[in-house]
């Protein structure tokens, strides 16, 4: 049995083990320690005061259990001095002997408590006289610094005549050290590394020490000269009461004060706020500078600096809103929620811009009144139409008069806290002037690396936007520059089928119509045949802005009769489709495509506009002349190229189409797009102006239920294009049965809604022989005086 330090027996193996959570018991020390886990207890019942146990700390203080692998390697062993029973367990203090390694534990699950098996560990002296040299000035080291970390350390310096070892022990039991730095000191067996690692430690607890009262210093220091300003203040305000004699001046001056104080301004708008308060007070109320202050000082205590909504991120809730206000868009609803995901993971407040592409009528707006209705933010609505001058969004400078913050800043306002929904709404409308260009100023504020300090040029204090969401509204986005689109989450609303317009006409027009005019929904019943019939000859958009003014037309045309009627007592109108041209007035809308394409040399195309797809009609003719092509229409000249292409391919692949090119050098052709006084242009129209040109110099017509859009070659080829969603649903409001697309936008087909597609044959192609195929009649009619040859079989084109 070997002997510890102080002389008494180490306990044989197995030994009663009293395992820590924190802290460390260093031998010489002496440690007073709650004890409560029941196997703790069990081992205080079964020993008494001057037996000898083993103290280990834990690798994980949240372990009730600890096995072998979650204590370390190294404790020590212990004697009881004194065992207290108290009212949640014990009291136990206990003097440290030496160090023991540990071997093994012994079945646990057996014993009431821990039993160990382990060694004492031999401490390795290494030089004598360096380790003497070096207690002794850790010693004198110890007792300069104790004084400031407020421990008995000066005293065990000076009471202490311990071996090297044994000093080092004792004074970093004194310091108060953290577990893994106390774990490093008894762990180190050699003498010599110890002293020199306690005297590292002494030295860095003696910094911190300096450090903290410097810090408690300024804070007093600090706090002192608030005090004093508090009270010089106070004092200050009374006696300027008593000079005004109670005037309402100062009144206001103590609320706009109060109101700064409640602000939770951060700290360079408070040294701005204190600064000008202090102008304002030193300036008297009649003088005009007066108010110029105490306008800014206003808009400073009136902005959210600090206040924060509480947001909702139920996603199943913002779905159900969404779906509630909005029929369709499925597409676009998916897209949104996957953007509140993201936020909701993350927990960033990074900015979010989002922009809404479509055709006006779509819901665009009403999407982000939704977006806040379902997150519970406040929702800020900017019209930027027709704003042409920066100082519109970012204020104008101080130094004019009459000078207010911009429109950002005005919204955060109302808003009244600092993360609310913000729509800018047709940013595509926004002009440039001589002061500037308001969408460069939109630069700022739309980019989540620089919004967090935005700056307006009235308030001239940086402003954190990085919490608000940012919708924004276009119809066009190519009328958006470049680097303002690159900022952008762009999502495209593209409209809606006719199926989807009477839904949301059955469920939101009609309902909101009849309770403007003050309609009993008792005495109104419009059909299903009738709603479709005024969405397709009444209207003819991709929204349905036109549907909810025909069925308010409608409304209105009833609530006279409900006022004429006798006693207030109306009959209930039931409104069919035959009925319309009573409250409507004639058909508006007719689909004249059969009609214009039965002679050759007329075809449909497809074309994409601002306000959605449309129909564009090509028509070509020929006369007796010297080759000549006229080309008219308001057409670009993107346009006009693709008409010369077209032409070109005809003419190469003349035998081919059964074109007579002999023909073509006594004739003139003059291709013409309707409606000449809309601007148009694009590529898209190549491969109608190619199959109009086919039809006209082979005679052969074009199919009346067939449209088609897609960019030509010259080798033939056909070109993908956009909005082939928008010009899809366009040929299907105009009764077109087949449309001809390019191949490589067969992926694009998907966000054709399913109803549509079931509706319509859209045929893919790669080349203009398979346009022709899937076009053309087969037979040329007489009357065109065409050749009559037909156009080579060609490869069948892919149907969807």
């Amino acid at each position: 049995m070997s002997q510890l330090r102080s002389g008494a027996s180490a306990p044989r193996s197995p030994f009663p083990l009293l395992p820590l959570r924190t802290g460390v018991l260093f031998p010489g020390t002496v440690l007073t320690l709650p004890v409560g886990r029941a196997r703790s207890v069990a081992l205080l019942n079964a020993v008494h005061a001057g037996d000898v146990i083993g103290v280990i700390a834990q690798r994980d203080p949240k372990r009730e259990d600890p096995r072998r692998e979650d204590l370390h390697d190294i404790g020590t062993f212990a004697r009881i001095v004194d065992v207290t029973r108290v009212s949640n367990g014990f009291r136990l203090v206990i003097e440290g002997l030496d160090r023991f390694a540990l071997t093994a534990l012994v079945d646990t699950d057996a014993e009431p408590f821990w039993r160990a098996e382990g060694a004492v560990a031999p401490e390795f002296l290494g030089d004598a006289e360096e380790a003497r040299l070096l207690a002794a000035s850790l010693r004198e080291r110890a007792r300069e610094i104790g004084p400031k970390l407020a421990t008995n350390l000066a005293e065990i310096a000076a009471a202490s005549r311990a071996e090297p070892g044994l000093l080092a022990d004792q004074i970093a039991g004194a310091l108060g050290l953290p577990t893994d730095k106390e774990i490093e000191v008894l762990a180190e067996l050699r003498v010599v590394p110890r002293l020199q690692r306690v005297a590292a430690l002494l030295s860095e607890a003696a910094a911190l020490a300096d450090l903290k009262k410097k810090i408690d210093s300024d804070v007093r220091r600090e706090l002192g000269k608030g005090q004093r300003e508090a009270i010089l203040r106070e004092q200050l305000r009374a006696i300027q009461k008593e000079l005004a004699g109670g005037a309402e001046g100062e009144d206001e001056l103590s609320i706009l004060r109060r109101r700064l104080d409640e602000a939770g301004l951060p700290e360079e708008a408070r040294a701005v706020a204190d600064r000008e308060l202090r102008r304002l007070e030193s300036v008297g109320p009649q003088s005009a500078e007066h108010n110029v202050i105490r306008t800014y000082l206003e808009w400073i205590a009136d902005l959210p600096w600090s206040a924060r909504a509480a947001v909702k991120d139920d996603l199943d809730a913002v779905q159900a809103k969404l779906d509630a206000d909005h029929r369709g868009l499925d597409d676009v609803k998916r897209r949104i929620l996957e953007h509140m995901a993201v936020l909701k993971l993350t927990g960033q407040p990074r900015a979010t811009i989002l922009c809404f592409a479509g055709p006006p009528g779509v819901g665009k707006t009403s999407l982000g009144q939704s977006i806040a209705d379902a997150t519970g933010r406040p929702f800020v609505r900017i019209s930027l139409g027709g704003v042409h001058d920066e100082a519109e969004l970012r204020g104008h400078r101080r130094t004019y008069v009459g000078a207010l913050p911009g429109r950002i800043v005005h919204a955060l306002k109302k808003a009244k806290v600092k993360n609310p929904v913000v729509l800018l709404d047709e940013v595509d409308k926004l002009g440039a002037g001589w002061r500037g260009s308001p969408e460069a100023a939109l630069l700022e504020v739309l980019d989540p690396e620089q919004n967090r300090t935005f700056v307006d040029h009235y308030m001239e204090l940086p402003f954190d936007l990085s919490e608000v969401v940012f919708l924004c509204t276009v119809n066009d986005l190519g009328a958006l520059s470049a680097p303002l689109r690159d900022r952008l989450e762009v999502i495209e609303l593209s409209g809606y089928t006719p199926d989807e317009k009477i839904a949301i006409a059955r469920s939101h027009l009609v309902p909101k119509q009849l309770e403007e005019h003050a309609i009993d929904p008792a005495l109104l019943a419009i059909t299903d045949d009738a709603l479709a019939a005024i969405v397709r000859d009444y209207t003819r958009e991709a929204g349905v802005r036109q549907l909810g003014r025909e069925i308010k037309k409608l409304c209105r045309a009833v609530a006279l009769e409900v006022a004429r009627a006798a006693d207030g007592k109306a009959a209930r109108v039931v409104v069919e489709a035959h009925d319309l041209g009573k409250y409507l007035g004639k058909v508006r809308f007719f689909s004249d495509v059969a009609e214009r394409t039965s002679v050759p040399g007329v075809a449909t195309g497809l074309a994409w506009t601002p306000v959605g797809g449309d129909i564009l009609f090509i028509e070509t003719s020929r006369m007796p002349g010297k080759g000549r092509v006229e080309i008219t229409g308001q057409l670009g000249d993107v346009m006009k190229e693709s008409a010369r292409a077209a032409l070109s391919y005809v003419r190469s692949h003349a035998g081919e189409l059964g074109v007579d090119t002999a023909k073509l050098e006594a004739e003139d052709l003059h291709i013409h797009v309707p409606a000449g006084g809309v601007p148009k242009d694009g590529p898209s129209a190549g491969v109608t102006m190619f199959t109009a040109l086919t039809s006209l110099l082979s005679g052969r017509r074009v199919r009346s239920d067939t449209a088609m859009t897609g960019e030509c070659t010259l080798r033939g080829r056909v070109l993908p294009v956009g909005g082939i969603k928008s010009k899809v649903l366009a040929a299907h409001r105009a009764g077109i049965t087949r449309v001809v697309l390019p191949q490589k936008n067969a992926r694009d087909a998907e966000e054709i809604p399913k109803e549509v597609r079931a509706e319509m044959e859209l045929i893919f192609v790669e080349d203009m022989s398979q346009v022709l195929a899937a076009a053309l009649e087969e037979a040329p009619i007489e009357a065109a005086g065409a050749s009559g040859a037909g156009v080579p079989a060609a490869e069948p084109a892919t149907a969807a």
